[in-house]
């Protein structure tokens, strides 16, 4: 068998097909490392299994250590206990490995026991054949790869959501400043608005956010005419506006804000459209609008 592993022989394997290469260490309870795995692998060439082989916990948890191995196959025999092996294994950030135990008992006596303590699978070497191995060999190792790329593609996704969350922030507080012609260090929390109002817009935006304009034009409507009815200017509008988006984006936790950001800002163009329009009327027919 060959002794280096080829990275290129090692890529994604299409589906119903066997990897073309595996390298897998055989950890077994002897003191003398037998060779019949080795044999009974290398009699079947659907796979070229690059195996080593270990004796005892200590030596199959020192090679794990120094060396990467695509599968561990593990010897539930005497003088090896596979179950306490993989509480070390495990204990010691073994969780993206892939594990196999290998034994004499029946899958009935020992597979749920291995399943939890952390293994993929459980083959019993008195009902298995080479081919049924290395296909359970084959799906663990690639089960194990996607639990891994999927913790990664989750760990990135929350750091791009929480760098959308820092710069929506910062840009709501970069608005505020300039609306207030104050400093960067602006905050959120003045001036102080009707509870009514601030409520409806909550929930105004909360909707725009999930639909779109849609329907929204009467409930838009309605709003203007309550912020009229108070009295606020344009600038506090925007105040209002921003408060309410800085206390939702507080609330969204692992969602994205990009979403929640672009339609903000289409709501308050709309908000905005609608009050100039409301005080324009109100200025022709000098009529007033309080």
């Amino acid at each position: 068998m060959a002794s280096v592993s080829d990275p290129k022989k090692r890529l994604t394997t299409p589906c119903g097909h066997l990897p073309l290469q595996i390298r897998a260490l055989f950890v077994t309870g002897t003191t003398r490392v037998s060779g019949w795995l080795a044999d009974a692998v290398a009699a079947d060439s659907a796979s070229e299994v690059l195996l080593q082989e270990t004796a005892g916990m200590a030596g199959g948890l020192a090679r794990l250590r120094d060396e990467i191995f695509d599968v561990v196959l593990v010897s539930h025999e005497a003088g090896l206990d596979s179950l306490e092996f993989l509480d070390a294994l495990r204990g010691g950030a073994g969780d993206e490995q892939a594990i196999v135990v290998l034994g004499e008992p029946s899958e009935q006596e020992m597979a749920a026991l291995c399943y939890e303590a952390g293994a993929e699978a459980y083959v019993c070497l008195h009902t298995a054949t080479t081919r049924a191995l290395l296909w359970i060999v084959a799906r663990a190792i690639e089960r194990v790869r996607l639990i891994a790329e999927n913790r990664r593609l989750e760990q990135t996704k929350r750091r791009r959501l929480h760098t959308e969350h820092d710069e929506a922030t910062r840009v709501l507080r970069e608005q505020l400043a300039i609306i207030d012609g104050s400093s960067m260090e602006a905050t959120l929390a003045e001036p102080d608005f009707p509870p009514s109002l601030t409520a409806r817009y909550h929930e105004l935006l909360r909707t725009y956010i999930i639909m779109g304009a849609g329907n929204l034009a009467d409930e838009i409507s309605q709003l203007v005419d309550q912020i009229v009815a108070c009295g606020l200017t344009s600038r506090q509008a925007m105040q209002l506006h921003l408060r309410v988006l800085a206390d939702l984006l507080d609330g969204l936790g692992n969602r994205s804000t990009r979403h929640v950001m672009t339609r903000a800002d289409m709501l308050i163009l709309e908000v905005m459209i609608n009050l100039a329009e409301r005080y324009r009327n109100c200025s022709e027919h000098d009529s007033g609008c309080q």
